[in-house]
């Protein structure tokens, strides 16, 4: 169970070699981690209004191959686990069949405040819908 989206590689994307500038990466798994969310019924902005905040506490990428300009990329994300004040987003970076990038970000769960809370209910819903979890009830 996973979220996708296509995406194709703008020149603003890449360096002077024509391939995706390795930073990038992280802003592409937030676009998919973003539209995940949006699917599965709350977007950031609900989770904002509800005082809600998902600060990345750590990432974990892998590099296997470059994306370059003009390429039609798809981003596919899903919930790899929720647990207490954190949620585990696993995401792929594609060209057709091929994985380029693989990792996982680690987002924490604070309030307003900015301190640490549990993950709201409505929020463990809706990642249900994307790690499997509803499939094997």
């Amino acid at each position: 169970m996973y979220h996708e989206m296509s995406y194709r590689v703008p020149y603003a994307d890449t360096d002077q070699m024509g391939v995706v500038y390795y930073a990038n990466y992280l802003e592409y798994f937030e676009r998919s981690r973003t539209e995940l969310l949006r699917e599965a019924g709350l977007p950031y902005s609900e989770l904002e209004r509800q005082g809600v905040y998902l600060p990345v506490t750590e990432v974990q990428l892998k590099y296997l191959a470059p994306a370059h300009y003009d390429e039609l990329l798809t981003f596919r994300s899903w919930i790899q686990e929720l647990k207490g004040v954190r949620l585990w987003v696993a995401s792929e970076v594609r060209l057709g069949d091929r994985v380029l990038v693989s990792g996982v970000v680690t987002l924490g769960c604070v309030d307003g405040s900015r301190h640490p809370r549990r993950l709201p209910p409505e929020l463990i819903a809706c990642g249900r819908k994307f790690n499997g979890e509803e499939a094997q009830k």
